[in-house]
């Protein structure tokens, strides 16, 4: 019993929710969301440039071709502005602002903890390297260079892959926030942080079912000593009137005797009396 209230009673800290923690479970965990990030990246990466050479091969030069009765059109069309054709005249800020994104992805990948938003910044790195390849490697030249964008939907300006990517990891990114899910795995406003799954049968929840019986075995006891204390003062109550009864009729025998004796004397010395 000392040994498991001991064991009990020591902390076990957490390292899944603390950034800063540096065992082996910390970093193991560390690794498989960069690594999910970087695979997701490289997906993102990979389909949009294998699309843009597709396409740049076989639509050049040729007319838009509708697909799903009109609902989805593919046309080929250089943008130098952000996504969705926005601020064409500004091609040098995006691109300045897509290597800021990198950057800043890559440096918070080191205290990612968390496969959400492992998720999320893979979609964002894979679609802000996308569209920056397409700045530095394509015509008009460096820093410079038109991004190609080839899906149209109704009422939709063209995109492409990445725009599509970063649209998905920033909507995803708002409702991680709206959550207040961190990217440490933790929660904002002073909830507890996630904790992994742990399988039936773990040894916290072998301590746990432990305490518990501990517990409900303590009530069981002091119920039994509540209920053995009142049966013992009932029989002690039950003697205590039994002994001030018989008292009682000691008493009135006692009595009933001597108002007897009393009677006797009396008439022994009124025959005397009366033979005189």
């Amino acid at each position: 019993m000392m040994g498991t209230d001991a064991r009990a009673d020591t902390p076990v800290p957490d390292h899944h929710g603390d950034p800063g923690g540096g065992g082996p479970a910390t970093s193991a965990s560390g690794r498989l969301h960069v690594t999910v990030l970087c695979g997701v990246a490289a997906f993102v990466l990979t389909a949009d440039v294998v699309s843009k050479i597709i396409v740049v091969a076989h639509l050049a030069g040729r007319p838009p071709i509708r697909l799903l009765g009109g609902f989805l059109t593919l046309r080929l069309l250089r943008n130098s502005g952000a996504a969705f054709s926005i601020g064409t005249s500004m091609t040098v800020v995006f691109t300045a602002i897509a290597v800021g994104v990198i950057i800043f992805i890559l440096r918070t990948a080191r205290r990612l903890r968390s496969l959400p938003w492992a998720i999320t910044l893979g979609l964002l790195l894979g679609g802000a390297t996308g569209n920056l390849a397409d700045r530095i490697f394509r015509s008009p030249g460096p820093m410079r260079g038109f991004v190609v964008d080839w899906i149209q939907l109704p009422h939709w300006p063209v995109f492409n892959l990445a725009d599509s990517a970063i649209v998905c990891g920033g909507v995803l990114a708002v409702l991680l926030a709206v959550r207040g899910l961190r990217v440490d795995g933790t929660l904002d406003t002073g909830r507890r942080p996630l904790e992994p799954h742990r399988p039936a049968g773990s040894p916290d929840q072998a301590d746990q079912a432990g305490h518990v019986g501990q517990v409900d075995q303590a009530g069981k006891v002091g119920q039994m000593g509540q209920v053995d204390q009142a049966g013992q003062a009932g029989k002690v109550g039950q003697m205590g009137q039994a002994g001030q009864a018989g008292k009682v009729g000691q008493m009135g025998q006692a009595g009933q005797a001597g108002q007897m004796g009393q009677a006797s004397q009396a008439d022994q010395a009124v025959q005397p009396s009366a033979a005189d």
